[in-house]
C-alpha cells in the first residue's frame, strides 16, 4: 500500500512539473524586446513592450477597449481577433508581416493597398500600436498612451 501511494505521489508530482514546464514555455515575458530580423537596419532604438501591463493593468482599466482580450493585438490572416488565453502559443508578427522595415516612401514609391502596406513589419506594428493608443487616449481624454516615435523607441546607443 505504501509503495502504491508513493508511486502515485511521484506520478502526480511529475505531471505537475511537466505541465508547469509546458506553460512556462508558452507564457509571454513581462517585457518583450521587440527585436527580430525585420529590424536589421532599424535606425531607432528597439521598443521594450510591456506585455504584462498591456494584458493585465491596461485591460482592467479599459475593458471596453480590450473586449477581444489577447485578440486586440493577436489576429488571424484576415485581421480577425484570435480567441487566446494566457499560455497559448502565438506566432511571431513577422510570420505574416514579413517584409523588412517600412513601405517605400517618396514620389516614386509604388501605390500600395492596405494589405500590401501591412505586409511590411513596421507598418503593421505601428498601425496596431498607434491605433490602440489613439483609442485609449480618446476614451480617457488623455495623452498617456504614446503615439510619437521617441515615446516608444529609446535613443539608440552610438557605441
Amino acid at each position: 500500500m505504501k509503495n502504491r501511494l508513493l508511486l502515485m505521489l511521484i506520478v502526480a508530482t511529475s505531471c505537475f512539473f511537466f505541465a508547469s514546464g509546458i506553460y512556462a514555455g508558452t507564457a509571454a515575458e513581462d517585457v518583450i524586446k521587440m527585436e527580430n530580423k525585420a529590424y536589421s537596419a532599424h535606425k531607432k532604438g528597439i521598443v521594450m513592450f510591456s506585455h504584462k501591463k498591456h494584458a493585465e493593468e491596461y485591460a482592467t482599466k479599459n475593458p471596453e477597449l480590450y473586449k477581444n482580450g489577447c485578440g486586440e493585438c493577436h489576429h488571424d490572416k484576415d485581421g480577425k481577433p484570435l480567441a487566446l488565453k494566457a499560455g497559448d502559443e502565438v506566432q511571431s508578427c513577422f510570420e505574416c508581416h514579413n517584409k523588412e522595415g517600412e513601405k517605400p516612401k517618396g514620389k516614386d514609391a509604388p501605390k500600395l493597398s492596405k494589405k500590401e502596406t501591412l505586409a511590411y513589419h513596421a507598418e503593421a506594428i505601428h498601425a496596431n500600436c498607434k491605433g490602440c493608443h489613439k483609442a485609449f487616449n480618446k476614451a480617457n481624454t488623455s495623452t498617456a498612451a504614446p503615439v510619437s516615435c521617441n515615446k516608444c523607441h529609446p535613443k539608440k546607443d552610438k557605441g
